[in-house]
């Protein structure tokens, strides 16, 4: 059932056997569950905890027509699960196209993974927007010199507003499910691997019904241009 349901903690797996006539006690479960090397799928750390030190800027996307590529770039980082321990995952994805950008693991948190990759991404395009949670990282003087020396706007999600910046949230969601949590990684490098084959299947193949069917790629390159659509 834990492999089947990954979701399921041990209260709940207890309850459901208990119910269907298996009396089982929940630490009975958690102790097989523990010797199997079953864990359940939970969030991780919170990452978008603020400096409250630092600056917060406004949410400029509110009511603003994302029309093109490069308009306005969403950025964030996530926790992802390994078969002991977790690394961190920075991505930034363009929200017009969807299409990831530049992107980069990490075994911690410290801030110059961040600054390393959005460097690598406005080496190669300058967006006018970069949108972010009010996390430490996003906040840090180190970040926001880095956007202004490069003319970019900040905009940031509003406290405990996940859906202000949900074209990143959806990627993480599907990343997730449908590469992360049915793989065993045992090392670092398998989790780089992971990642890498995921977003190049998101990024190349995957038809996204936001886009028209067409891949982010093509829609990103301007390959193909979307035909607007009446509100």
């Amino acid at each position: 059932m834990a492999k089947s349901h990954s979701f399921l903690g041990y209260r709940k797996i207890a309850a459901i056997m208990n119910r269907e006539g298996d009396g089982i006690h929940k630490n009975t479960v958690r102790r097989y569950m523990r010797e199997m090397g079953i864990m359940a799928i939970y969030p991780g750390p919170n990452l978008s905890k603020r400096d409250l030190q630092h600056r917060i800027y406004p949410y400029l996307l509110r009511k603003l027509s994302i029309t093109r590529p490069n308009h306005v770039w969403s950025v964030d980082i996530t926790y992802i699960r390994m078969k002991h321990g977790w690394m961190y995952l920075y991505a930034v994805m363009d929200w017009y196209s969807r299409y990831i950008i530049d992107w980069q693991l990490d075994q911690s948190l410290e801030i110059e993974f961040v600054l390393e990759t959005m460097r690598r991404a406005l080496g190669r395009h300058k967006p006018e927007i970069i949108n972010s949670d009010q996390g430490s990282h996003f906040t840090s003087p180190k970040y926001i010199d880095l956007l202004k020396e490069n003319n970019v706007k900040i905009s940031m999600d509003g406290k405990g507003r996940a859906t202000d910046n949900i074209v990143i949230e959806r990627f993480w969601r599907s990343l997730k499910y449908n590469e992360i949590y049915i793989h065993d990684y045992n090392s670092p490098r398998e989790l780089r691997q992971g990642v890498e084959r995921y977003i190049h299947l998101h990024n190349r193949y995957l038809p996204h019904q936001a886009l028209q069917n067409h891949t982010p790629e093509v829609v990103y390159t301007q390959q193909v241009v979307l035909e607007s659509t009446s509100e």
